[in-house]
């Protein structure tokens, strides 16, 4: 997907663009601050504690891998926020509401993330994998709605956007809810397969969007 520079044409050209440059600022900030609290779930053991150094971080992988897949995918998610806001040039209040949607997912998913991976190695993991995939889930939902209110109509799109590269997105999204859902159902039967299946799809929409022509 080719990348878009701020129209410099129309009367409200230069407002446009500075109000959806105010709810990408705002919305980077969220997401920076909900990546970094996650580090807050790596801990250093304790003074009293009579277990080897080593063997206190080992046991402590379950921590490890949920900080790097939640880290890695609210990334992803923040790359896919700002593909979004190169093709949205204007906005409106519902615009804004459906953005405070999305990010109060993302502001959320330290929870999950510390839940997991206070959860792997126990009877109940399940519990926690339904959460985490849960979450997803809504924030994939957010995504979906966001896109489609500001994509419907090209109401709220820069007016020299690509259709294709409208479609590969809608395309896209459209599959997240549903896998996600997956995942979700999945945690039931197998908590490695629905992590996984997480993981597969962060690594999915971490690719860039290509359009297709029109069947």
């Amino acid at each position: 997907m080719s990348e878009l520079r701020p129209r410099a044409d129309g009367p409200h050209a230069g407002g446009d663009t500075r109000e959806t440059a105010r709810i990408e600022a705002f919305s980077d900030g969220v997401f920076a601050i909900a990546i970094t609290l996650l580090v807050l779930d790596l801990r250093v053991p304790p003074q009293a504690s009579q277990v080897p150094l080593g063997g206190w971080l080992a046991a402590q992988w379950p921590s490890y891998f949920a900080f790097v897949d939640s880290f890695a995918t609210i990334g992803i998610m923040w790359i896919n926020h700002h593909r979004l806001f190169t093709l949205i040039r204007r906005a409106d209040h519902t615009l804004l509401v459906l953005n405070g949607l999305l990010l109060l997912g993302v502001t959320v998913v330290p929870f999950p993330t510390a839940l997991l991976a206070s959860s792997l190695h126990r009877p109940d993991a399940r519990v926690a994998a339904m959460v985490y995939s849960g979450t997803f889930t809504c924030i994939a939902i957010a995504f979906n709605l966001l896109w489609h209110y500001a994509a419907s109509g090209s109401r709220l799109l820069d007016r020299r956007v690509d259709p294709n590269a409208v479609r590969a997105i809608t395309r896209a999204y459209a599959v997240g809810p549903a896998l996600y859902g997956l995942a979700l159902g999945l945690a039931v039967v197998s908590v490695t397969a629905s992590i996984a299946l997480t993981v597969a799809l962060a690594l999915f929409f971490a690719l860039p969007s290509r359009p297709r022509a029109a069947v």
